[in-house]
């Protein structure tokens, strides 16, 4: 039977990386992701070994089709919730259809684990909450990205209340800055050079899977910051 982890953002950044590493280490991986082109190219690169599932991760329609698919096609062992967008603005400047586009993480992360702890019948599974740095702190200029972030932790704090001394395992990861292309709309708050200094994220996939490895440790809480 297959070792099944699903990702959800996994077609770019942080996301792309952990898929690519999870598929090196054995896992059938599932991505529920909206970018088709992007898709189509991880269906193409990883043929034996994955399976994408196009859709918005806020459609809860497409959230619990995907995941009862996904169930059907072996052992889901691990969730990833890593889907994110941000704006790096002002509090007077944002607009409506950023501040929902900010939330949009938060509900996928919701809708996502809701489906597959039904189908797992809320045991024997591992849900992995990509958040960030923001989420431990207020920063200027990221007030929408910060609540959005400190909603996803607050979830994800009462997700180990709710499932302490169960066989499901709910982990907190937050790293700090990445150079990826998360930053590439928002280079007026962090430019190219910036993010040159900013760490791999193909360095943080593997210190994210290696901790998932454990079976006789209970790690709950992951930060991830720059040595600088």
């Amino acid at each position: 039977m297959k070792e099944i982890l699903i990702i959800t953002g996994g077609t770019s950044g942080l996301g792309k990386e952990i898929l690519k590493e999870a598929i090196k280490r054995g896992y059938f991986v599932c991505n529920l992701a909206r970018n088709i082109s992007k898709m189509q190219e991880l269906a193409n690169e990883y043929q034996d070994n994955y399976q994408g599932f196009i859709g918005d991760i806020t459609d809860e329609d497409f959230v619990t089709s995907s995941i009862k698919k996904i169930n059907e096609l072996g052992n889901i062992t691990c969730l990833i919730n890593c889907a994110e967008k941000a704006y790096f603005k002002k509090a007077t400047d944002y607009q409506a259809d950023e501040i929902n586009n900010s939330l949009m993480g938060l509900k996928g992360m919701i809708l996502c684990t809701r489906e597959v702890l039904k189908a797992k019948e809320e045991k024997d599974v591992k849900i992995v909450n990509i958040m960030s740095s923001a989420a431990l702190k207020g920063n200027k200029n990221e007030t929408i990205y910060c609540a959005a972030k400190w909603g996803e932790r607050g979830y994800t704090e009462a997700l180990k209340a709710e499932y302490k001394g169960s066989s499901v395992k709910v982990i907190g990861v937050y790293p700090g800055g990445m150079n990826t292309e998360f930053w590439s709309e928002s280079r007026d708050y962090v430019s190219v050079d910036k993010a040159s200094t900013f760490m791999n994220p193909a360095d943080v996939a593997q210190v994210i899977l290696d901790n998932l490895s454990y079976d006789t440790l209970k790690v709950s809480d992951i930060t991830i910051e720059r040595n600088a």
